[in-house]
């Protein structure tokens, strides 16, 4: 079974950056979830996937897993690409293209 460590992606429901500065460290399910057929429920008998574990470094995260003899994969978190575009910049002087309604 593999673990995998990651950053969590900023949910897209907030602007901050909240809940995104640690590393996560979980595992791949080893088997395929099951609809469970009176209740219509699905489950799952691997234990592991329930396992959600957090560190403050990435470094952390690989040093629990080589201790434990545990394989893992790192997923290395890719850089925002935002812009700042403020109000203001609707009425600038400079605007490339003049602002009409």
């Amino acid at each position: 079974m593999i673990a995998r460590i990651y950053k969590p992606a900023k949910n897209a429901m907030q602007s901050g950056t909240a809940k995104t500065r640690h590393w996560v460290l979980d595992f791949e399910p080893s088997e395929p979830r099951r609809v469970e057929p009176l209740m219509g429920w699905t489950s799952s008998g691997d234990t592991r996937a329930q396992v959600r574990l957090k560190f403050d470094t990435k470094e952390e995260a690989v040093a629990y897993c080589e201790a434990r003899g545990i394989a893992y994969q790192v997923i290395e978190p890719k850089p925002a690409t935002r812009r700042t575009i403020a109000y203001a910049d609707n009425f600038a002087a400079g605007r490339r293209s003049p602002w009409t309604h």
